[in-house]
């Protein structure tokens, strides 16, 4: 098992990679960022190797600045036009 501040170090990686994902503008970009996201956690979440895992987390903290420079471009060229997939929170009643 990872020690615990190398545990907190992939939470937080991984929060921040749904959290900046979840801005992108497109419905398509910002499904997929979340996804490959998630599968790329999943897929390396019993890995025991020390080396391996430090290496992991420094690419991934690469990618999470590519993902925050997209996201901030995305929401640079909005159309403002949503899906018909994407739906609309309506608010519960009382």
């Amino acid at each position: 098992m990872a020690t615990p501040a190398t545990r907190t170090q992939v939470l937080s990686l991984y929060r921040n990679f749904l959290r900046y994902g979840n801005k992108f503008s497109s419905y398509n970009f910002r499904d997929y960022a979340v996804r490959r996201s998630r599968d790329a956690f999943r897929a390396n979440a019993n890995e025991a190797d020390p080396e391996k895992i430090a290496t992991m987390i420094s690419k991934a903290e690469k990618e999470l600045e590519v993902v925050k420079r997209q996201a901030l471009i995305s929401t640079l060229y909005t159309t403002g036009e949503k899906l018909v997939v994407e739906t609309t929170v309506k608010p519960r009643a009382a």
